[in-house]
């Protein structure tokens, strides 16, 4: 399995070229075409972007970290030229005129862009089986498994990593949304703080909550990546105004044999409140070989609380859908969204048609939100949620005060669920089924902390299991650091 950094010092060394790379790429995104990972493929662009930096190279200019690298883009950020869906009807031809500035980073760091995957629509999901476009079908399935998710909202990111289609790609992170996809489908997942990314150009879900994220086969992988698209940006309000991160410079060099990775003298906290009924025999058994690897590498491992953990999930199912509910009176047929041909003689029967181009699940979340923000349902539930989101974000703060480096828990409760057929029992199941699968990422989220998915073994059906690591705010080293110690106990070809 070759990952991002490994490819980046062939092109350096000039054992290959990007076009090979690329080419190499869009060859394998043909044979994975099943697993339905790519929305919109853009492939002469790609080749165009491959020629483009393999002339740079030859003619010896600057390189950008990326130069030359194909990565994939989640159907949500922007991008000039090429259809941006967000995997929804509404906007199914929509092709914008400009870059979210992630994608403008990647493209200035000389990222080969191979397509838009797939994804819950407008992101609100936990297993890719919201899209317009059709579910993203797990890489790890198999006859034995059935068909199972690749996880939401940023599956099809993650089965394109899992899949070797690419070297990383872009996700998004609201609520796990990019921890719980790599955790299925056997990749790294980092989230990290919220604002340390601009969200421009980036559709949006739930704006307090919306982040950027990276999945890759590697943390050094998702350190280029973050190091690549990080920094202010004067168009996002909620954009820090911090230099780009140079997380990689904080790693060994890879020709160096250095000894294995010591994290003596740092505290890693096991909440407590995380112990859930409803957490598998095989994720609990994975959590305490991950504990037992923090102390053989020196690591002091200690019991601590997030009393406020189980509040968690209802809050965000309250503050979440409430900003979608602002978000999404947008696409009205007037100024963006569907409009259909038809004749209206009112303006309930013209909006009824345009908004009923949303999903059933949009549908449903929106419809959530409108009565969590009326005036009945404002005080009884959306401040009560914010008062909530105050009290997880002191959990964690009052921990980190403590001298905890990190904390360590499970991505999920079990492996990746099964793709529910239309006749199915699974596919009548309340929304709640679903939604409870956010239950172990959804803390981090609401907290606002940097968050990383290390995949760790294998349920007895052969499928990926992963453990999060969460860290202080703005403190994306230390995540990223105790991370990469996990590459030392996972299989060198953990892949699909």
């Amino acid at each position: 399995m070759v990952i991002q950094f490994q490819a980046l010092q062939w092109l350096n060394d000039e054992k290959t070229t990007s076009v090979e790379l690329t080419q190499t790429s869009l060859k394998q995104m043909e044979r994975m075409e099943p697993l339905n990972a790519f929305i919109t493929k853009s492939s002469e662009v790609a080749l165009a972007q491959a020629r483009k930096s393999d002339q740079k190279r030859q003619n010896g200019e600057k390189l950008g970290l990326l130069e030359g690298i194909p990565l994939a883009v989640k159907d949500i950020f922007c991008t000039s030229g090429i259809r941006t869906t967000c995997a929804s009807r509404v906007l199914k031809d929509f092709i914008p005129g400009y870059d979210s500035t992630v994608a403008s980073k990647l493209k200035k760091n000389g990222a080969v862009l191979l397509g838009k995957t797939n994804m819950d629509e407008f992101a609100m999901g936990s297993g890719n089986l919201h899209s317009h476009f059709g579910a993203a079908i797990n890489p790890w399935s198999t006859a034995t498994s059935g068909l199972r998710v690749a996880g939401g909202s940023s599956g099809g990111s993650a089965a394109a990593v899992s899949s070797l289609s690419c070297y990383g790609a872009l996700g998004t992170d609201t609520g796990g949304s990019v921890r719980l996809p790599a955790a299925y489908c056997g990749v790294y997942g980092f989230k990290p703080s919220y604002g340390r990314i601009s969200r421009y150009g980036m559709i949006s879900y739930a704006s307090s909550l919306d982040t950027a994220g990276v999945l890759t086969r590697s943390v050094r992988d998702a350190a280029v990546v973050l190091d690549s698209i990080s920094g202010e940006d004067v168009q996002d309000s909620t954009c820090l105004r911090l230099a780009p991160t140079d997380l990689l410079s904080s790693f060994p060099s890879p020709s160096s044999s250095s000894p294995q990775l010591s994290l003596r003298g740092m505290r890693i906290g096991i909440p407590r409140e995380y112990y859930v009924e409803e957490l598998s025999e095989e994720v609990l058994g994975l959590w305490e070989k991950g504990i037992e690897h923090l102390r053989s590498v020196g690591a002091e491992v200690e019991e601590v609380s997030l009393p406020h953990t189980e509040h968690a999930l209802s809050a965000y199912y309250i503050l979440a859908p409430s900003e979608a509910s602002s978000n999404l009176s947008r696409y009205d047929g007037l100024r963006f969204g569907h409009r259909d041909d038809q004749s209206h003689f009112s303006l309930e029967q013209f909006y009824t048609a345009s908004r009923s181009a949303f999903g059933p699940e949009v549908q449903r979340r929106i419809l959530l939100g409108t009565f969590c923000l009326s005036r009945s349902g404002f005080e009884t539930f959306y401040r009560k949620a914010q008062q909530v989101r105050q009290k997880v974000r002191g959990d964690f703060q009052k921990v980190f005060e403590k001298g905890f480096d990190c904390v360590l828990t499970p991505v999920s409760t079990s492996s990746a669920f099964r793709i529910p057929s239309e006749d199915s029992f699974e596919s009548k199941e309340s929304p709640l089924t679903e939604y409870v699968n956010d239950v172990m990422t959804i803390p981090a989220s609401l907290a606002g902390l940097p968050a990383i998915s290390v995949p760790m073994g294998l349920s007895k059906d052969g499928l990926p299991l992963g453990l999060q690591l969460v860290g202080p705010f703005l403190r994306e080293d230390l995540v990223l650091k105790i991370g990469s110690s996990f590459e030392q106990i996972v299989p060198s070809n953990f892949h699909a």
